[in-house]
């Protein structure tokens, strides 16, 4: 509209999850008319995050290092795993601070008509980082869809002949909900999964 580099700009900020032409549009008005220092302290850290910032070579989380701040730790319980979807899951647990264990990053969920299976997201890697001993709970904490279902029942098959015990995380009614507003598979879920109180 106004110049090639305007539209590459809108185009650019396109890739962004949930953002639209006129959103981009109007994040690309922004940064060049109201906060053009933005945009440069933007573009320098994205540029500084995808330069150096990639999968730790232990949990495949992010870092900056080799390794991951959470796998080095010995503040953590190594017998205790949890086993995430995606980096961002491993973000919601860690701001919860109610897990003392360390992670392990699939990268996504298995998906066969998407051609996703076992191998795409590291699966077999996970098996052999569980056949060393160390660990004794794996906690399964893929998403509640179909597809991290499969995931999860996958695992479980996968890891039957090991030491190790495997338990998935509670679902059901979120903490202050109204039961008549919670769909019917959330609340099924939610019975399947009661808790004892004495």
């Amino acid at each position: 509209m106004f110049s090639d580099r305007f539209d590459q700009l809108v185009q650019a900020l396109r890739i962004l999850p949930s953002v639209g032409p006129k959103s981009a549009q109007r994040m690309a008005l922004h940064l060049i008319m109201k906060n053009k220092e933005g945009a440069v302290g933007l573009a320098h850290a994205l540029n500084e995050a995808t330069s150096y910032i990639h999968d730790c070579e232990i949990c495949h989380s992010l870092t900056e290092n080799e390794i991951c701040d959470i796998c080095q730790s010995n503040d953590r319980d190594d017998g205790l795993l949890c086993v995430v979807e995606s980096p961002a899951d491993v973000m919601a647990i860690e701001q919860s601070g109610s897990f003392r264990g360390k992670y392990h990053v699939l990268g996504g969920h298995l998906s066969p008509l998407d051609g996703i299976g076992p191998e795409e997201i590291g699966i077999p890697y996970l098996i052999q980082r569980l056949s060393d001993g160390k660990v004794q709970e794996v906690i399964l904490a893929t998403n509640a869809t179909v597809e991290g279902q499969a995931t999860a029942h996958y695992l479980v098959e996968a890891a039957k002949h090991l030491p190790v015990q495997m338990t998935r995380i509670a679902q059901g009614v979120p903490q202050g909900g109204e039961l008549e507003y919670v769909d019917s598979h959330t609340l099924s879920q939610a019975v399947h999964n009661r808790m004892k109180m004495r």
